[in-house]
């Protein structure tokens, strides 16, 4: 039997299913998703990383004659690009809550009963008020650990009164232990990790909206991307709907052409 070694260190079974749900998720289109999964078992070992299925996956998806089909399939790593601080991160839950009807304003200082805080996002909705602590990872295998949640709450018991915060959340891109996700079911704190919880996590969000990192852009290079997220561009679909923020990178015609097809693919509600 195969096994494959996790970002974590741990090793379990190989999955053709977790492959084949890996690329219906990013939406790759039928003809290509069994092509795909033979290609990967034709690279197979025992011990093979997760990180290098991934990559074998991009490496057949860069044959195929579709531009930027392999875009789609970064997402993960898109995400943990958004750094090297937090902010981005922040700006880009943000912009996802907002998608799903909330106001939200980011980097908050509110005064609590014993001292300031500086808050990562407040989100408001049907009057109902949350206070989020986004924290982010810029490797796969780190998880939120209870501290995380134990940290968030002692904030929220402080703020909320005075600032008529209903409850707390922690948002990551990457996982939360077990002790967390139980610390927070518990007091009653709301956790939205990677893959957590089941169907309703930030993957899922993610690609239900299609509010896709401008990190996922092959035709720009690091130091492009940087000048946006400086700027508080964070979303592939903000440029798609107001090209006129690329203005900053001053872009050539056929670059800025080029860069518009592709932020068009990625932000495509169809298979490419």
């Amino acid at each position: 039997m195969i096994h494959v070694l996790k970002a974590d260190r741990t090793r379990e079974p190989f999955s053709e299913q977790k492959v084949m749900e890996s690329i219906k998720r990013a939406r790759i289109p039928h003809s290509l998703r069994g092509e795909v999964l033979t290609h990967v078992k034709s690279k197979l070992y025992d011990g093979i990383s997760t990180q290098e299925i991934y990559q074998h996956v991009l490496e057949f998806l860069s044959t195929t004659p579709k531009p930027y089909i392999k875009t789609r399939y970064s997402l993960k790593e898109s995400i943990m690009q958004l750094g090297p601080t937090g902010y981005p991160f922040e700006d880009f839950v943000s912009k996802l809550l907002e998608s799903l009807g909330y106001t939200t304003r980011v980097r908050q200082i509110l005064s609590g009963k014993c001292v300031s805080h500086e808050i990562d996002i407040v989100a408001e909705k049907n009057e109902h008020s949350a206070m989020i602590e986004a924290k982010f990872h810029n490797s796969p295998g780190v998880r939120s650990e209870v501290h995380v949640a134990l940290y968030t709450q002692a904030r929220f018991e402080d703020v909320k009164i005075r600032n008529h915060i209903d409850e707390a959340w922690l948002v990551t891109n990457t996982k939360t232990t077990i002790d967390a996700n139980t610390y927070a079911l518990c007091t009653g704190m709301r956790v939205i990790s990677w893959d957590y919880p089941e169907g309703e996590g930030l993957r899922d969000l993610i690609e239900r909206s299609h509010l896709h990192p401008i990190t996922m852009l092959t035709t720009l290079a690091q130091s492009q991307k940087m000048t946006l997220l400086e700027n508080h561009i964070v979303l592939c679909k903000d440029i798609l709907n107001k090209p006129e923020l690329l203005d900053i990178l001053y872009l050539s015609k056929q670059d800025h052409e080029k860069l518009m097809i592709e932020v068009a693919s990625i932000c495509a509600d169809e298979e490419v």
